[in-house]
């Protein structure tokens, strides 16, 4: 029996990974169809409500009843900020975006989230590896690129600008979140976060004078929020977090300069966005930045966390620790670092 589990693992690992690379880039084009006849923040507002309801109930169900769900108040307004942070003012506001520009140039400014959290890392004292560096000043020249020339026309300044204000909300999100006192399980955590975030959105889309008319409604809509719900935020997420505690943390972070490239092609076959030569040059500049700065952490991670000598030996390292690394909480899984 643990053979063949063990067996089975790598073709779950590829199973898993592949549904990440495909559903999570794909929601660009799901928020594409939502927002078609759905106002944007009241069509992510129901999306995250609705993923959290049904989160909460797997949850309670597998777990035995409401006590899984019960986390100190402290942990829970850490983890209603990190919603609000994250899926507020990041995800929700990718769906105002693509009022305002295509899929694919909304996706790849996304992919420089990676590169803000190196950012945020050197402003608060962390010295990021040459190499780390090298590849953020590589993926913020594709950013410009892509920023000055709004894609080769296919966005406006706008739908740049709100794409830019997203992608650092879910930097400062991912940033705080990895560094507050949020819920031991990430699957309750989610359930907090999405909820906070849909209430807010429902709030400031309601304010801001959405409204929605049921029926008005196209059937396309009402797929792309089916599709969001359950595929962007709970089978895709659902893989994620398994794929944290079953594969090598590089293999799981290829998914962020995979996504960028399947939101471009799905934007082009099924949208009828035209790939221009802005945004496949400053595309595939952004994705070489970022994989040098994933390549970078990956081998940085890996010096952090060998297994460490006994002896006179083992004190030396220890001493050579950085001094973040040594606060680092063990055991608890990487925030996510891509809007979804």
């Amino acid at each position: 029996m643990s053979s063949k589990t063990a067996d089975s693992r790598p073709s779950l690992v590829w199973v898993a990974l592949s549904i990440v690379y495909v559903v999570w880039g794909s929601t660009y084009l799901g928020i594409h169809y939502l927002i078609q006849t759905i106002p944007p923040m009241v069509g992510a507002g129901v999306r995250f409500i609705v993923a959290a309801v049904l989160l909460a109930v797997v949850l309670t169900v597998r777990g035995g009843g409401v006590r899984v769900l019960r986390v100190p108040w402290r942990r829970l307004g850490t983890a209603a900020l990190a919603g609000v942070l994250l899926l507020t003012g990041g995800n929700g506001m990718i769906g105002v975006a693509e009022q305002h520009m295509s899929t694919g140039l909304a996706a790849l400014l996304v992919a420089s989230v990676p590169l803000w959290l190196v950012v945020f890392r050197w402003a608060t004292g962390d010295r990021p590896a040459v190499s780390t560096i090298a590849g953020v000043l590589v993926g913020f020249g594709g950013l410009a690129l892509l920023t000055l020339t709004r894609g080769g026309g296919s966005g406006s300044a706008l739908g740049v600008a709100i794409v830019l204000g997203a992608s650092l909300s879910w930097s400062v999100g991912s940033f705080l979140s990895a560094r507050m006192p949020m819920p031991a399980n990430p699957f309750v955590a989610s359930v907090y976060e999405m909820a906070a975030a849909g209430v807010t959105l429902l709030a400031i889309g309601l304010a801001r004078g959405e409204r929605l008319h049921l029926h008005e409604v196209s059937q396309a809509s009402w797929l792309g929020l089916a599709y969001l719900v359950t595929f962007g935020s709970l089978v895709a997420f659902t893989s994620y977090v398994w794929l944290l505690g079953n594969a090598p943390i590089s293999l799981v972070g290829t998914y962020a300069y995979v996504n960028p490239a399947v939101a471009v092609l799905l934007g082009v076959a099924f949208a009828g966005e035209n790939a221009t030569w802005t945004i496949v040059a400053g595309g595939l500049i952004i994705i070489l930045g970022v994989g040098l700065v994933v390549s970078t952490e990956r081998r940085s991670r890996e010096v952090v966390t060998a297994p460490a000598p006994t002896g006179t030996t083992r004190r030396r390292r220890e001493r050579r620790r950085s001094p973040r690394a040594s606060r680092s909480t063990p055991g608890r899984p990487p925030r996510r670092t891509g809007v979804r």
